[in-house]
This record gives C-alpha cells, sequence and structure tokens, in this order.
C-alpha cells in the first residue's frame, strides 16, 4: 500500500511538471511554470487551451478554495489595500494585499477599502468603501471563509479595532479589522461566491444537510 501511495504521488507530481512547463498555466494572467508557484486569495488561474477558470477563495472552515469562474469574471480581481504611501518626486502610491504597488490612485481610495484591479492593464476600475452594509469576506481567525453583512466597527485605541458581521442567514459574529476583506457593495457581491454562499452551519445544522441529501440519494 505505501508502494502504491508512492508510486501515484510520483506520477502525479511528473504529470503536474509537464502541464506548468508545457506553459499551460497563468496566474493573474503571467504565465507560471514552476510547479510550486505560491498562490493566494483572489488570485485567478486561468488554463486558456481547455477554457478553464478558478479564483483562490476561502470555504468556511478556512481552507483555500479553488472556485470555477467563467471568463468574463477572469479579467479582474479584488485586492485589498494594505498601505498608502508616498514615493519619490510625491508620487502617491497605495499597496495591496498581494504585494502590489499602484501609482496615482483614486484620492478617495482609503486603508481597508477594496479595489477592483483589471490584470491584464494593471489598472484600478472601481473601489468599495470599508464601511457598513457592504458585504464582506472573512480571511483569518476563526471565522475565516464566512461572508456577510459589516454591521459596526468597534474602536479601540491602543488595541485591534472590532469588525461585527451578520451572514445571510443572521448569524452575527466579530472579527479584528485586519480579517475583513470587502467584496461587494450592499448585499451584491463583485465575484460569484463559493457553494454555500459563506454560511457556516452549525454541527447539528450540517447532521442534518448531510442525512437529507442521502434520503434525496436513496
Amino acid at each position: 500500500k505505501q508502494w502504491y501511495q508512492r508510486r501515484v504521488a510520483i506520477t502525479a507530481g511528473n504529470e503536474t511538471k509537464k502541464v506548468t512547463m508545457s506553459r499551460a498555466i497563468k496566474v493573474d494572467g503571467k504565465v507560471r511554470t514552476d510547479m510550486c508557484f505560491p498562490t493566494g486569495f483572489q488570485d485567478v488561474i486561468s488554463i486558456d487551451k481547455t477554457g478553464e477558470y478558478f479564483r483562490m477563495l476561502f470555504d468556511v472552515k478556512g481552507r483555500f478554495l479553488i472556485h470555477r469562474i467563467k471568463k468574463d469574471e477572469a479579467a479582474y480581481k479584488l485586492c485589498s489595500v494594505k498601505s498608502l504611501n508616498t514615493a519619490a518626486k510625491g508620487v502617491p502610491t497605495l499597496v495591496t494585499h498581494d504585494g502590489r504597488t499602484i501609482r496615482y490612485p483614486d484620492p478617495l481610495v482609503k486603508v481597508y477599502d477594496t479595489i477592483k484591479l483589471d490584470i491584464a492593464t494593471g489598472k484600478i476600475q472601481d473601489f468599495i468603501r470599508f464601511e457598513p452594509g457592504n458585504l464582506a469576506y472573512i480571511t483569518g481567525g476563526q471565522n475565516c471563509g464566512r461572508i456577510g453583512i459589516i454591521t459596526h466597527r468597534e474602536k479601540h485605541p491602543g488595541s485591534f479595532d472590532i469588525v461585527h458581521v451578520k451572514d445571510s442567514v443572521g448569524h452575527s459574529f466579530a472579527t479584528r479589522l485586519s480579517n475583513v476583506f470587502p467584496i461587494g457593495k450592499g448585499k451584491q457581491a463583485w465575484i460569484s461566491l463559493p457553494r454555500g454562499k459563506g454560511v457556516r452551519l452549525s454541527i447539528a445544522e450540517e447532521r442534518d444537510r448531510k442525512l437529507a441529501q442521502k434520503a434525496k440519494e436513496m
């Protein structure tokens, strides 16, 4: 059994290397031939030869999720603004969660806002303000992967600001400000959402759902 598992792993690794070395895989519009190239939240993976496109998201248990998307949605990604700076000669810049530095951003964009970035040009198409009433994705902490509406923000000088969020079924929870990633204005998301829409079920609710699914299959 151990020999078989090792053999399968070697074969899968060889096939993965062949696919990447054929220059078939793009991450955020750039060809990547390293099969160990890291991807993160909101990265877009494109396979032009098969016409398949994916976005890296989180599931409600905090695990990375490869979410299939359409071609038109693969043309952009959402980036959280981490800092605003002034470069040489007074050029205003912003830094995003994926390490991009963008020159001359919209002066209305603030830290913790989300920008809609055109992958081909690297230009900002639009932005989402970090404010109550907007839809947000939780990207860290115990609630990682959950999606809900920002209800209010508690400011704690000298400590971490706390943001309260309510999901689509009415469950409320709180997390640190740095874990909140706005993804839409109002209740309308700018990206397609994974199955479950970011709603975390309790153990009893998950059990009931699985039992109901089994009953349908019988």
